[in-house]
């Protein structure tokens, strides 16, 4: 069994999706296995990943909508909030979603759907840089 890791840093602009499958199926592919697993780990407590639809744009305008109604900035009910309004629901955002997903990979490709990408959702509103850790295992 062969084993791989690497670090992409993410730029953002603020909240929102920003889709980052491309760089992570560019380097699964440079790695030149066949069969394993992929797993992909945001190292930020207000930020996360998601796989989502990559066709209609619609679907990520929506999905950060309902988070916008779901968890909104400033509640004065949030004790934290050192690092401005959107500070606790950034981490709440990322609580209610993943920092850590996993991706077979079978006959080289990542098993991911016809319609599904991998994405780095940025909860804070000003602009981060986030550093994403992938760590590649199979043959």
């Amino acid at each position: 069994m062969k084993q791989a890791t690497h670090e992409i840093s993410v730029a953002t602009r603020g909240r929102g999706l920003i889709n980052i499958n491309h760089e992570i199926v560019s380097w699964v592919q440079e790695q030149g296995m066949t069969t394993g697993l992929l797993t992909v780990f945001i190292r930020h407590t207000s930020a996360s990943l998601v796989i989502q639809e990559n066709a209609d744009p619609d679907v990520l305008r929506d999905l950060s909508a309902f988070f916008d109604r779901l968890v909104p900035d400033g509640d004065p009910r949030y004790r934290h909030s050192s690092e401005g309004d959107d500070d606790m629901p950034a981490h709440i955002r990322s609580a209610l979603t993943q920092t850590q997903i996993s991706i077979p990979l079978v006959n080289g490709r990542l098993s991911l759907g016809t319609w599904q990408d991998i994405y780095l959702f940025e909860h804070r509103t000003a602009p981060h840089r986030r550093q994403v850790v992938l760590h590649l295992s199979g043959e």
